[in-house]
C-alpha cells in the first residue's frame, strides 16, 4: 500500500500523541488571499487565535511532494514571499505528491490533509458552496464535495454570500452534512452575519457541540460537521451593501467573461473596490475571530474524549 508521506512540525506531533486539541489551517491564504507582508501577518494573527482559543495551529502545505503539517514563522514567511506557489485542491493533491511538487492547500485538500493526520478540526473564515447559475453551469466547489468524504469537523464563517446559499443549503442537506450554527438561529454568510437562511440547528454550548462531533464520528457516517459562527457584530457587513456590490460584480464578470476557477478570486476583488475596501477588512477580521471560536470548540472536544 502506498504511503503518504507526512511532515509534522514538532508542537504538532507531541500534542496529538497527548490527545491535546490541534486545529489545522489552510495554506492558501497565505499565497492567493492577501498580497506580501500582510499575508505573513495575517496568518500569523490566525494562528495566534487559534491559541488563544486553547489549541495549538497546524497551518498545512505540500512541499517537495511532502504534506506538511504544521508550519513555522519562517516557512509561512517563505511561502508568503515566493512567487509562483500554485494551489493545490484535493483532485490536484495526489497529482502534485506523486510528482514532489509543493503547494498551497484548499479548504478541500486541508480536509484530506486533516484527517490523514488525525486532527479533527479545520477552521476557514468561509467555505465555498454552490454558485449562482449552477443549474447550467454545474458550478460546485470542491469544498463541498469533500466535506462528505473527510470526517473533520469544519469551524467556519459560514459560506461566502457571493454564492448561491440556498442552493448550498440544500446540498448539504442533500448530503446528509450536519450543519449548526453557534451563537445565531442563522446560516452565516462569510463577512454577513446572516444569509436569511434559518440554520437547521443552533447550539452555543462548546461541550455539546464537542460531543455532537463525537456521536457524528461514532455513527460511522461519511463526511465532517459544519460549525457556522458569525462575524462579530462590529466586523460584520450589510447584507444589503453586499447584495448591491455582488450583483454588480457579477454583471461584469459576465461582460469580461470571467467564469470557472477564477470566478471566486475576481469577484471578491471586484465586491472589495465595489465597498471601498470594507469586505476586505471583514474577510480579515472573520479569519482571526473564527480562528478563536474554532481553538475553543477543538479544546473542548478534547475535553470531552473518553
Amino acid at each position: 500500500m502506498h504511503t503518504i508521506p507526512i511532515a509534522y512540525e514538532d508542537e504538532v506531533l507531541e500534542t496529538l500523541r497527548e490527545g491535546g486539541p490541534v486545529v489545522a489551517l489552510e495554506s492558501n491564504v497565505i499565497t492567493h488571499g492577501l498580497k506580501y507582508p500582510h499575508n505573513v501577518e495575517t496568518a500569523l494573527k490566525v494562528e495566534a487565535a487559534v491559541r488563544k482559543g486553547g489549541s495549538v495551529p497546524a497551518t498545512i502545505c505540500v512541499e517537495n511532494g511532502t504534506i506538511r503539517v504544521g508550519m513555522s514563522e519562517r516557512d509561512i514567511e517563505r511561502f508568503a514571499s515566493m512567487p509562483g506557489i500554485p494551489k493545490v485542491s484535493s483532485r490536484d493533491l495526489p497529482v502534485v505528491l506523486a510528482q514532489g511538487g509543493s503547494g498551497a492547500t484548499t479548504v478541500a485538500s486541508s480536509l484530506v490533509a486533516a484527517e490523514l493526520a488525525g486532527i479533527p478540526f479545520f477552521c476557514s473564515a468561509g467555505l465555498g458552496g454552490v454558485h449562482r447559475g449552477a443549474e447550467t453551469s454545474m458550478d460546485i466547489s470542491s469544498d463541498l464535495i469533500q466535506l462528505t468524504r473527510s470526517k473533520v469537523a469544519v469551524v467556519c464563517a459560514g459560506a461566502k454570500m457571493i454564492l448561491d446559499l440556498k442552493l448550498t443549503m440544500e446540498y448539504l442537506e442533500t448530503q446528509c452534512v450536519p450543519v449548526i450554527s453557534y451563537g445565531s438561529d442563522d446560516f452565516p454568510a462569510f463577512y454577513c452575519a446572516s444569509s436569511g437562511i434559518r440554520s437547521p440547528h443552533r447550539v452555543d454550548d462548546e461541550d455539546l457541540i464537542a460531543r455532537i462531533v463525537a456521536a457524528h464520528r461514532a455513527t460511522g457516517q461519511p463526511g465532517g460537521v459544519v460549525i457556522a459562527v458569525p462575524p462579530r457584530a462590529e466586523d460584520a457587513v450589510d447584507a444589503a451593501t453586499a447584495e448591491t456590490a455582488i450583483d454588480e460584480a457579477i454583471a461584469q464578470a459576465k461582460r469580461d467573461g470571467v467564469a470557472g476557477q477564477g470566478l471566486t478570486k475576481y469577484l471578491m476583488r471586484a465586491v472589495d473596490k465595489a465597498t471601498g475596501g470594507r469586505t476586505a477588512e471583514a474577510n480579515m477580521a472573520v479569519l482571526i475571530s473564527t480562528a478563536e471560536v474554532g481553538g475553543r470548540l477543538a479544546a473542548a472536544h478534547a475535553r470531552n474524549r473518553p
